[in-house]
C-alpha cells in the first residue's frame, strides 16, 4: 500500500513532469526558432534542366504575445537569406480564435510580410482563418477578406482560383493558387449550401494554357486526392504537423484524412505533395513534436 508520503512524492513528480512538458511545448517549440526543413526531388512531368528553389511559409497566425510582428520580421529575414527563386505564402496569416490572443491589424501584417523578397516574387493564397477572422467577409461573402486587401496594397501577389505563368532560365512553369476550402465552414450563404469553401479546382487549372509544369498552392491538403496528374506538385499547410503529437498520435488533426497529410513530402500514385508544419499555433500556444518550420524545396 502506498503511504501518504509516497503518494505526495508521486503527485509532486507528476505535477513537475506536467509543468516541464507544458513549459517545453510553450517555450521551446511554440516560441522556438523555426527549423529549416529541406526537400530535394524532381516530380513527374518536370521540365529537364528547370531548377527551382522555393521557400515556403505557412500558418503564421499573428497574434499578441505569441506571434508578434517583430518575430514575424525575423522569420522573413531568415526566409530571404535562403536564396529562394520564389517565396510562397500558404495561408493563415491571422488567428480567428480570440482565446489565443489579440488580433493584429491586417495592414500591419501585410506591411511586415512585404519585407520578403525573391527574384521571381512573393506569392500567396489565403487560409481558413483569413476568412473566418474577416468581419467584412462574414457579413458579405462576396467581399475579399481584409487580409486580402492588405496584401494587394502591399503588392503581394494573391492567387485565388487563379494561375500565373513564370520563367526560370528561359524555362516556363505555372504557379496556381486555390481558394480556401473551409471559408464557409461556419456560415451558409445562398448558393453555398453543402460547399464549405471558395475553392474551384477545375476553374483554377483551366487558367493553365500550355504543357509547362504546374505548381499548385492549396492551404488545406485535403484537396490532394482530387488533384489531377497534370499538376507536378501540390503545396499545403494548415495541419501544423498535428501541433501536438504523442508517440505518433495527434489528438486534434484538422483534416478529414486524419494523419495521412500531417506533414512532410508525401508521394501517392506518382503525385507529389509537400505539407508545411507551419510556424504559429491555434487554440492554444503549444506545440509538441511539431516544431515550427520554414520549408525549402529544391525542385529539379
Amino acid at each position: 500500500m502506498i503511504t501518504r508520503r509516497g503518494f505526495l512524492k508521486l503527485a509532486a513528480t507528476a505535477f513537475a513532469s506536467a509543468a516541464a512538458l507544458l513549459g517545453y511545448g510553450t517555450v521551446a517549440e511554440a516560441m522556438g526558432t523555426p527549423r529549416i526543413r529541406n526537400y530535394a526531388f524532381t516530380p513527374p512531368r518536370w521540365t529537364p534542366g528547370l531548377k527551382l528553389r522555393l521557400v515556403l511559409l505557412s500558418d503564421i497566425h499573428t497574434t499578441r504575445h505569441w506571434m508578434e510582428l517583430d518575430r514575424v520580421a525575423g522569420i522573413c529575414d531568415t526566409a530571404n537569406a535562403l536564396g529562394g527563386d520564389m517565396i510562397l505564402l500558404l495561408g493563415d496569416y491571422v488567428n480567428a480564435m480570440p482565446e489565443l490572443g489579440t488580433a493584429l491589424p491586417e495592414d500591419d501584417i501585410a506591411t511586415c510580410l512585404r519585407r520578403l523578397s525573391a527574384p521571381l516574387g512573393v506569392h500567396a493564397v489565403l487560409g481558413n482563418h483569413d476568412y473566418w477572422q474577416s468581419w467584412n467577409f462574414t457579413r458579405d461573402p462576396r467581399l475579399m477578406p481584409k487580409i486580402g486587401h492588405a496584401f494587394e496594397k502591399a503588392e503581394i501577389n494573391l492567387l485565388i482560383n487563379n494561375a500565373t505563368r513564370h520563367e526560370k532560365d528561359g524555362k516556363p512553369f505555372w504557379l496556381a493558387g486555390l481558394g480556401d476550402q473551409l471559408a464557409f465552414l461556419f456560415q451558409h450563404p445562398p448558393g453555398r449550401e453543402g460547399n464549405g469553401g471558395v475553392d474551384d479546382l477545375p476553374a483554377t487549372l483551366a487558367k493553365v494554357t500550355d504543357d509547362a509544369p504546374v505548381i499548385l498552392m492549396a492551404h488545406e491538403p485535403d484537396v490532394f486526392p482530387d488533384v489531377p496528374e497534370s499538376v507536378a506538385l501540390t503545396l499545403s499547410g494548415h495541419t501544423h504537423g498535428g501541433q501536438v503529437n504523442i508517440f505518433g498520435w495527434s489528438p486534434a488533426m484538422n483534416s478529414r484524412y486524419g494523419t495521412r497529410f500531417r506533414g512532410g513530402h508525401i508521394v501517392e500514385n506518382n503525385r507529389h505533395l509537400v505539407v508545411s508544419r507551419g510556424l504559429g499555433c491555434t487554440a492554444i500556444p503549444f506545440r509538441l513534436g511539431a516544431w515550427p518550420e520554414i520549408v525549402v524545396l529544391d525542385i529539379g
